[in-house]
C-alpha cells in the first residue's frame, strides 16, 4: 500500500494535499531537506514529500524465517505463537517470560517446563484495559496502562497477586498511549509518558516526559521533558546512566526526523516539539511567549545518536548476560517496529547499540530480514515490539502483529560482528550516526534553606501580600496541586529607588526532599509591575506582564506548582519571597532556582516574605 503526500507548510495553517493514487510524487532528490529550505521558521514556506507505505503482512513461514540475517554464531527460534498482540516483555529470575497484550488488555505468562525451547502454553496472570508497560524486579512487578501504574508480587507458581493501583492520574494518551515503566538503580520508578500528538504545545506538563516516583507512587516529579515518545529506555549497567530512543516527528519528509538516542538526565529538555537533532527547527510550530527557535534550542539537549527516520524504536534491553560473546556485554538491543510513512520502509529489525566504556559509539544491525520484497512489493514478517533478556543470557523478541515471541541465542562459531549485511534496513541516503556525549545540565537544587535566608545580604524590607490569604494563614485548597493548581494573586510594595526588576520564589522548607521544595520561580518582572494576577500561565516567558521569565519547580514543570505535602503531614509552610533587584538578571528562560539565587547576589535592594500554610 503506497501513496504520496506533498505537504506545503505555510506557517501554522498549512493545508495538507493527498496526491491521487496514480500521481507520482516528486522525486526526493528534487526536494531538499526541511532544514536546508528553512531560512526563518516564522516565514516558513517549506515543501515536504512524504509517503504512506505500509508493507503487507506476510506469514512467517520456516522458509521465510530462514532468510533472517544475524551475526555469525547467533540463532533465532520461535518461543511462542498464537499470542495475538504480544507487546512488552519482562523475564523473571527463574526464566518465566511475561508479555503484555495492549489490545487484549492483559499479561500472559510463558514457561518452558519441558526444556524443548518453546513455551508450554500461555496463562493470563493480570488484566486491565490497555495494559502495556511491565517491569519485574525480583518478586516485585510493576505494570502500566494509559493512566495507571500498578504494583503486585509474584507467587511461587509465577502468577501475580492482586494488583495494587499506586497511580491513577497519568495524562491522557492521545496519539501515544503506550506507557512504560522501569525501576532505576536509585530504587525509583521511571515512567515514560508520550505526547498526545505528532507535534504540538502540550497543555499537561507531564505529556512528552519521563516522570519518576517512589515505588508506592508517591513523590512523582518530571525527570526530563521534550520527549515525543520514548518507549525504549534503560540504565547503562556500567555507569547507571539512563538512555532512551525517542520517536521522531512525522511528516517532515522521508529522511527527517531521525529517531533519537538521548542521554536522559534530570531536569533536561530535549527539544520537542519545536527543535530536533542538532537544533533544527520544526517549521510547523513556534515556541510560546516570543521565545525564538535559537533560544529554545540553546535550552535543549541534543541527542547522542541519530537513527534512520521512522524506524519506530520500541523496547530496549541492555545486555548483562554471559551467553553472548564478551564484546556484546553492556550493549543495548532495541526492537524497531518499522515505518508506515517512509519510502523505502525502515525498521522491521533488531538494532545493537554498541557501548564502550559506558558510552554509545555506534549503531549496528543485529537481526534483519523481517522486511522483504516479493514480486516487487514490500512485505514484512513481523512488526517488532518487545525486547528483554532472560537469566540464561538469551534475548526475547515479540512481533505484535504475528503473535509470535522469538528467542535469540548464541551457539558459537563466529567472531562478533561478522555478517554479510553492513547497513541498517532502509538506511539508504538517511544518516545513521552517533553525535557525541553530553554534559549534565546545571544542578536544579540549591542551598537547603529558603532563598531569602540563602542570599544572606542585608536589604530593606519589602511588604508582600495576597488577596487569597494573610500572613500565617492557610492557603485556600483550590491553589493546591491536586485541586485547580493555579497560582494565587501576589502583590508587593514598590521597591526602593534604583529597582530595575523583581524576582519571586515560592518554597516549602518543610518538605522532606528536595529541601526546600521549589513551587515557583519567576524573574525579570519589570520594575513597574508590583502585582501578579491569579492563575499565571506555566510558560517560560509571559506575554503579560511582558517579558517575565519562569523557571522549573521541583516537580519539573515550568511556572507554578501548588502545595502537595505528604498526606498526614503537619501543615507545611510556604514562603512567597519577592526580591527587588538593581538589574535585570542575565539569564535565559527556564533558569533554575540555583541560577536565579546566584545571579541575584549583590543586586538585592529589598526583600519580603509572605508565609502561608497548607495541610492535606
Amino acid at each position: 500500500m503506497s501513496a504520496s503526500l506533498i505537504l506545503p507548510l505555510l506557517g501554522a495553517a498549512a493545508p495538507l494535499a493527498l496526491a491521487a493514487p496514480q500521481q507520482a510524487a516528486a522525486p526526493d532528490a528534487m526536494v531538499p531537506p526541511v532544514d536546508e529550505q528553512l531560512e526563518t521558521p516564522k516565514e516558513a514556506n517549506v515543501t515536504v514529500v512524504g509517503h504512506v507505505l505500509q508493507p503487507v503482512q506476510l506469514e512467517p513461514t520456516p522458509e521465510r524465517l530462514a532468510g533472517l540475517d544475524l551475526p555469525e554464531g547467533f540463532e533465532i527460534s520461535v518461543f511462542a505463537t498464537g499470542l495475538k498482540n504480544p507487546r512488552m516483555i519482562a523475564v523473571a529470575d527463574d526464566g518465566t517470560v511475561y508479555v503484555t497484550r495492549r489490545e487484549i488488555g492483559d499479561v500472559v505468562m510463558l514457561r518452558d517446563e519441558d526444556g524443548d525451547g518453546r513455551a508450554d502454553g500461555a496463562r493470563v496472570v493480570a488484566s486491565r484495559p490497555m495494559m502495556h508497560g511491565i517491569e519485574v524486579d525480583g518478586d516485585e512487578v510493576y505494570l502500566t496502562t494509559v493512566s495507571e501504574v500498578f504494583r503486585t508480587t509474584r507467587n511461587a507458581d509465577g502468577t501475580f497477586g492482586p494488583l495494587e493501583r499506586i497511580v491513577d492520574d497519568l495524562p491522557a494518551g492521545g496519539q501515544h498511549p503506550n506507557r512504560m515503566v522501569k525501576k532505576g538503580p536509585d530504587g525509583k520508578l521511571y515512567v515514560s509518558v508520550g505526547s498526545t500528538c505528532n507535534a504540538c504545545g502540550e497543555t499537561d506538563p507531564e505529556n512528552a516526559t519521563m516522570v519518576t516516583m517512589n515505588t508506592d507512587g508517591s513523590g512523582r516529579t518530571i525527570f526530563a521533558s521534550g520527549l515525543r515518545n520514548t518507549i525504549g529506555y534503560g540504565f547503562e549497567p556500567q555507569s547507571g546512566e539512563l538512555y532512551g530512543m525517542d520517536h521522531g516527528i512525522d511528516w517532515l519528509g522521508d529522511n527527517v526526523q531521525h529517531e533519537e538516542l538521548n542521554h536522559l538526565v534530570q531536569g533536561a529538555k530535549y527539544g520537542w516539539p519545536y527543535v530536533y537533532a542538532d537544533g533544527q527547527a520544526n517549521p510547523q510550530d513556534y515556541p510560546p511567549g516570543g521565545i525564538s527557535m535559537e533560544e529554545w534550542a540553546a535550552q535543549s539537549i541534543e541527542p547522542v545518536g541519530l537513527y534512520t527516520p521512522h524506524a519506530a524504536p520500541m523496547q530496549l534491553a541492555f545486555y548483562t548476560g554471559d551467553a553472548f560473546p564478551q564484546a556484546y556485554r553492556g550493549d543495548a538491543f532495541i526492537a524497531m517496529r518499522g515505518s508506515w510513512n517512509r519510502q523505502p520502509p525502515s525498521g522491521y529489525e533488531v538494532v545493537r547499540i554498541d557501548f564502550e566504556n559506558g558510552e554509545p559509539v555506534r549503531f549496528e544491525p543485529f537481526v534483519t530480514g523481517f522486511l522483504v520484497q516479493e514480486d516487487g512489493k514490500w512485505g514484512h514478517l513481523g512488526r517488532l515490539a518487545g525486547m528483554a533478556q532472560g537469566p540464561e543470557g538469551d534475548l526475547y523478541l515479540s512481533d505484535d502483529t504475528g503473535g509470535v515471541v522469538y528467542r535469540i541465542s548464541y551457539a558459537g562459531g563466529g567472531e562478533p560482528g561478522e555478517r554479510a549485511r553492513a547497513q541498517p534496513t532502509g538506511e539508504g541516503e538517511a544518516d545513521v550516526r552517533m553525535t557525541g556525549t553530553i554534559s549534565k545540565p546545571a544542578a536544579l537544587k540549591g542551598p537547603e534553606t529558603i532563598a531569602s535566608e540563602a542570599v544572606g545580604a542585608e536589604a530593606a524590607s519589602l511588604a508582600v501580600s495576597s488577596p487569597a490569604f494573610d500572613q500565617g494563614e492557610r492557603i485556600p485548597e483550590r491553589f493546591a496541586a491536586e485541586k485547580e493548581n493555579i497560582s494565587p494573586a501576589i502583590g508587593w510594595a514598590e521597591g526602593p529607588e534604583g529597582t530595575q526588576s523583581y524576582a519571586l520564589l515560592l518554597e516549602d522548607p518543610d518538605a522532606p526532599m528536595p529541601k526546600p521544595f521549589v513551587h515557583w520561580v519567576a524573574y525579570n518582572i519589570p520594575a513597574g509591575t508590583t502585582f501578579l494576577p491569579e492563575a499565571v500561565p506555566g510558560q517560560p516567558r509571559l506575554s503579560q506582564p511582558e517579558g517575565v521569565l519562569q523557571g522549573p519547580n521541583s516537580y519539573g514543570s515550568i511556572g507554578y506548582y501548588g502545595p502537595r505535602p505528604p498526606k498526614d503531614d503537619p501543615a507545611h509552610h510556604y514562603h512567597v519571597q519577592v526580591f527587588a533587584l538593581d538589574t535585570m538578571l542575565d539569564l535565559p528562560h527556564g533558569a533554575s532556582r540555583a541560577q536565579v539565587i546566584e545571579a541575584m547576589e549583590g543586586h538585592i535592594l529589598a526583600r519580603g516574605d509572605l508565609v502561608g500554610t497548607y495541610r492535606r
